[in-house]
C-alpha cells in the first residue's frame, strides 16, 4: 500500500477507507475514532487493521464475516483488511481475464471490434527524455471510440535503466532512530547504497530496549529531478516492513507497505525541490507503524514487526513514458499494466490528473457484462469529462512492459436510450445476502420496524420513504450537472412497481435488514464497482441496525439526533445519502478520502460519518439549518484503496445513465 503526497512514480500495493481522528458534535469520543498515529497511517495508505483478519468473526453479529472494504461502507476502518483483500481481488482478476467464460460484452466486442493493434514505444531503448512528460507524450491517433478508430490498443516498451553508479555497502549502529540520528548514507545528489540491518534491537527495540518500536532512518541528498528509490528485498521471510520518506522538518511525504515481494515494501518517491530527504525503515504496526515525533526515537506505538531486514537506496533519474489518446466525453476506459509496469496515471486535457494506480486491479468487481480490461499488476477505469488528448503514464521497475487500453462508450447508451430504473426495496422479505458475501437467502426486518428507534412514529415511516426516494432520485439527476446533460433514470418505490423487480435495465437497492440477519458486518455494500454503468440489474443493500442503535457510535444517527432536530428531515437525508452512496458503487464510483475537507457522496466510512456523508453542519446536530446537502463531486481516491489522484465522481455519475 503506498501513498504520496506529492508526485510519485513507481511500484506498490494497495488498500482502503480513511477517518480523522476525532469527530465533532455528538458521537466525539466514540470507539471509531483513531489515534493521530493511526489516521497518519491511512493517509499514507496504510491499514490498522491486523492484516490477515477479513476471515475473523468481527462486529455485533456473531459469525458475520468482514466484507470486502471497495465494495462495503464500514463501520470501523480498524475492521478493513485491505492487505487480504486486495490479494484476492487480484486472484479474481486473474480468473476473470483468463476464464473461457468471456462476458457477453466481451464476447461482443471480439467479434465486433477489430483485434487490438500495437503501439511500439518510439523512443530509442536504453533512454529517456523523449517520452516523459505530459507534453511530450507520443500520440497513439489509432486509438479511439469513434467511427474508423480501434479502442483496444496494446502499447509495448520499456522503462530504461537510468542508475548512474554502482551500490556501495555501508554499516549501521544503533540509534539510528530518528532524523537527527539518521545513518547518512553518503549519498549526495544521487548515488545508490545497500545494506543490513535489524528492527527490534537498539534502546526502543523489544530484543534489548523498552519495546516502543525501533525505527531505522537513512540521509540522502536529492538533486534537482531525482527520484528516492528504496526497497526491502532480500529480507528474510516472515517480517513486515514498512518504507516512508521524510523531509528535513519532519513531514512524512510518502509510505509503502506491501510494495514489493509478499509483505516487503518498494518506495519510488521523486521529491518537488532538491535537499535531504530521510528513509526510514520500520515494522507494520495496526496501531500506526510511524513514529508520532521523527525527532525522538523513543516515540513509536509498540508491538510492530522486528526482524533482519536487506535495504537498497538509490538516488537517480527514472524513466517515466507518456503517451496520448484522444477521448470523447463519456468514453469509458480501462488501463491494464503488465511486465514491470506498476503504475498507471490518467491526466485529462487540461492538465488535470485523474486516477492513477499503484499496484490494485479491482476490476474483478466489474458485473459480468462489461466489457472492461482486467487481469495484470494494476488495473485503472475512468469516464471522460471533455474531449480532447488525454495522457497515459506508465511507471515501475526497470525492463519491459505490456500495457492494454481500452475504450467503450457508456452501457445504457447501448440500451437504445431506454431508461434505468433504481427501485428502492424498503420490506422485501426474503433477501439473498450472499450476493455480498452473506449468509444466503434470509429474511430482512423492513426499514418501518427501525423508523421508531429514531423517535419518529411507524405512522410516520411511508412519509420517511418518499422524502428517501425524492432525495436520491436528487441526487442521481437534478443535482448532477457532469458533462452529460441527458440523465436518464428513474427512482421509485419497489412496493407498488412489484412488476419491474427482476427486469432488464432494473436496479434494485435493499433499505432493511441488520447485520445479524444477513451475517455482512457493515453498513451498506453494493454488488459491483462498474465503471461506464455496463450492468443494469446490480443489487445492493443498507443495513438499519447500526443507523438505529443508541446515541454513541460515528455511524447512529441517534448520535446527531437532539431536540432541536426535524427528526424526519435528517433520518430521511441521512439515510438517502447512505443508498445515493450505494448506488454510487453500481455505476463506477469508488470510495473517496473522508479525512479531507471535501465532504463527497462517495466519501469512504470510518469514523466522520456525521459531516462527510449525514450532512450534520457545524453544529453537530442533524436536521437543523446548518445541515449540508451532500452531492457527488470532484474529490480525492480514498488514499488506501491503491487510486490516487481525484476522482470525478459527478462526472461518473452523470454518464452512468447517459441517453442516446
Amino acid at each position: 500500500m503506498r501513498r504520496t503526497i506529492s508526485t510519485a512514480v513507481g511500484v506498490a500495493a494497495a488498500a482502503c477507507l480513511v477517518a480523522p481522528a476525532a469527530i465533532s458534535g455528538a458521537a466525539a469520543g466514540d470507539d471509531q475514532a483513531l489515534t493521530p498515529a493511526q489516521q497518519q497511517a491511512l493517509d499514507l495508505g496504510i491499514q490498522v487493521a491486523p492484516k490477515g483478519s477479513a476471515d475473523a468473526t468481527q462486529g455485533l453479529a456473531k459469525g458475520a464475516v468482514t466484507p470486502n472494504p471497495w465494495l462495503a461502507n464500514m463501520k470501523d476502518v480498524t475492521d478493513a483488511d485491505y492487505f487480504t483483500w486486495n490479494k484476492r481481488m487480484h486472484d479474481a482478476a486473474d480468473q476473470r481475464a483468463g476464464s473461457a467464460k468471456l462476458s457477453a460484452n466481451r464476447k461482443a466486442a471480439a467479434s465486433v471490434l477489430p483485434p487490438a493493434f500495437v503501439h511500439d514505444e518510439e523512443e530509442p531503448a536504453g533512454s529517456a527524455g523523449s517520452n516523459d512528460s505530459t507534453g511530450n507524450a507520443e500520440p497513439i491517433t489509432g486509438f479511439g471510440t469513434a467511427a474508423a478508430k480501434n479502442p483496444r490498443v496494446r502499447i509495448l516498451g520499456e522503462l530504461a535503466d537510468l542508475a548512474g553508479e554502482a551500490p556501495t555497502a555501508i554499516t549501521t549502529e544503533e540509534d539510528q532512530g530518528s532524523i537527527t540520528l539518521a545513518t547518512d548514507t553518503g549519498i549526495d545528489g544521487s548515488g545508490a547504497v545497500t545494506t543490513t540491518s535489524v528492527l527490534g534491537d537498539g534502546p526502543h527495540g523489544s530484543i534489548t530496549g523498552d519495546g516502543s518500536n525501533d525505527f531505522d532512518f537513512y540521509k540522502v541528498t536529492v538533486a534537482a529531478g531525482q527520484s528516492i528509490l528504496a526497497d526491502t528485498e532480500g529480507t528474510p521471510t516472515g517480517l513486515d516492513t514498512i518504507l516512508a520518506v521524510y523531509d528535513a522538518e519532519g513531514t512524512p511525504l510518502a509510505a509503502d507497505d506491501d510494495g514489493g515481494t509478499g509483505t516487503l515494501s518498494n518506495l519510488a518517491y521523486t521529491p518537488e525541490a532538491p535537499g535531504d530527504y530521510y528513509v526510514l525503515v520500520a515494522g507494520f504496526d495496526f496501531f500506526g507503524p510511524l513514529p508520532n515525533d521523527p525527532f525522538d526515537s523513543g516515540s513509536g506505538n509498540g508491538l510492530a514487526d522486528e526482524g533482519d531486514y536487506a535495504l537498497a537506496i538509490s538516488v537517480q533519474q527514472v524513466d517515466h513514458d507518456f503517451y496520448s489518446v484522444r477521448l470523447r466525453p463519456g468514453d469509458t476506459i480501462g488501463g491494464v499494466a503488465n511486465g514491470v509496469a506498476n503504475g498507471l496515471t490518467i491526466t485529462t486535457p487540461s492538465g488535470e490528473e485523474r486516477v492513477g494506480g499503484v499496484g490494485t486491479d479491482a476490476s474483478s468487481l466489474y458485473p459480468p457484462t462489461s466489457p472492461l480490461p482486467g487481469g495484470g499488476n494494476t488495473t485503472v477505469a475512468y469516464v471522460a469529462e471533455e474531449a480532447g488528448w488525454y495522457a497515459i503514464e506508465v511507471s515501475g521497475a526497470v525492463g519491459s512492459y505490456d500495457v492494454t487500453v481500452e475504450g467503450y462508450r457508456p452501457g445504457t447508451q447501448g440500451d437504445r436510450g431506454r431508461r434505468q430504473t433504481v427501485l428502492l426495496d424498503f420490506a422485501p422479505g426474503r433477501v439473498n445476502s450472499a450476493t455480498w458475501g452473506g449468509t444466503g437467502v434470509v429474511n430482512v426486518t423492513p426499514f418501518a420496524s427501525f423508523v421508531p428507534l429514531w423517535g419518529i412514529a411507524r405512522t410516520d415511516a411511508r412519509k420517511v420513504e418518499n422524502r428517501i426516494i425524492n432525495q436520491v432520485r436528487a441526487n442521481l439527476q437534478a443535482e448532477i450537472a457532469g458533462t452529460n446533460t441527458a440523465v436518464n433514470v428513474d427512482v421509485l418505490n419497489a412496493r407498488g412497481n412489484e412488476d419491474l423487480i427482476g427486469q432488464e435495465n432494473v436496479s434494485r437497492i435493499y433499505v432493511a435488514g441488520t447485520v445479524a440477519e444477513t451475517g455482512i458486518n457493515t453498513i451498506g455494500i453494493a454488488q459491483y464497482i462498474d465503471p461506464g454503468n455496463f450492468g443494469h440489474q446490480d443489487e445492493a443493500i443498507v443495513l438499519l441496525d447500526s443507523l438505529s442503535e443508541p446515541a454513541g457510535s460515528a455511524y447512529s444517527l441517534n448520535s446527531y439526533i437532539t431536540a432541536a432536530s426535524d427528526k424526519i428531515k435528517f433520518v430521511s437525508q441521512a439515510v438517502a445519502n447512505v443508498t445515493a452512496h450505494e448506488v454510487g458503487h453500481t455505476i463506477g464510483n469508488y470510495h473517496t478520502d473522508n479525512a479531507n475537507d471535501v465532504h463527497n457522496m462517495m466519501d469512504s466510512g470510518g469514523a466522520n460519518f456525521g459531516q462527510n456523508l449525514y450532512g450534520v453542519g457545524p453544529d453537530g446536530v442533524g436536521g437543523t439549518a446548518d445541515d449540508e446537502n451532500i452531492e457527488f463531486v470532484v474529490d480525492t481516491y480514498s488514499p488506501v484503496e491503491g487510486f490516487t489522484h481525484e476522482e470525478d465522481t459527478e462526472n461518473v455519475t452523470s454518464w452512468a445513465y447517459a441517453g442516446r
